[in-house]
């Protein structure tokens, strides 16, 4: 009785395309990870924490609307609970970037392009860049050096992306949004010094 050969052998063409595979140097390969990365964020130093589509609007700014603001936010939690309200459907809630105490990382969770639902006001959504930073506003030992100076470099990236004037008049916090009743990023945030660091940066 004659046998066939096992369907897992390895035939000679297998082999050498195997082979030739193996030459071609890992530089010339895509590396999926990176690429993505590189294409998902709008500011250089972030990285990609994609809020939910159920939690801001699609659009094409500054096509659709222009962008004249910043708007200064505090999370009133930790920064991971943070991005994770950001990704959950029920919320309804979204800034474009969420900045950790700790260290200054920055995540950035919507496009620039797109609405991100944060500012509690339809009109300065459509408008504004909203940026989160971990913390709470009566409890100053949150805003650290760090988190400043990120926060400053990304304002002032986004600034000069939308020919934003650095100045109070266009980067404001959250309080000042036309009909919120939130407080943030309260009285320990020091502008004097933020707007300095922006204006450095």
């Amino acid at each position: 009785m004659k046998h066939a050969r096992p369907l897992s052998a390895p035939t000679r063409r297998r082999i050498l395309k195997g082979a030739a595979l193996a030459a071609v140097p890992y530089a010339l390969l895509p590396d999926a990870r990176a690429g993505a990365q590189t294409q998902a964020v709008d500011y250089p130093h972030a990285e990609w924490q994609p809020a939910t589509a159920s939690n801001y609007t699609a659009s094409d700014r500054p096509t659709t609307y222009s962008v004249d603001r910043v708007v200064i936010h505090v999370t009133q939690t930790t920064y991971d609970k943070a991005l994770s309200i950001f990704q959950n459907p029920k919320k309804r809630v979204s800034a474009h970037y969420v900045l950790r105490s700790a260290d200054g990382r920055v995540a950035q969770c919507v496009r620039e392009a797109d609405v991100a639902w944060h500012a509690g006001n339809w009109e300065y959504n459509t408008r504004s860049i909203g940026i989160e930073h971990e913390g709470w506003v009566d409890r100053p030992d949150h805003f650290t050096e760090a988190l400043y100076e990120r926060s400053a470099r990304l304002t002032a990236t986004v600034c000069e992306r939308y020919g934003i004037p650095k100045d109070r008049a266009h980067i404001i916090g959250h309080y000042e949004v036309p009909g919120t009743d939130h407080t943030d990023p309260g009285p320990n945030w020091d502008w004097v010094r933020y707007l300095r660091l922006v204006n450095l940066a």
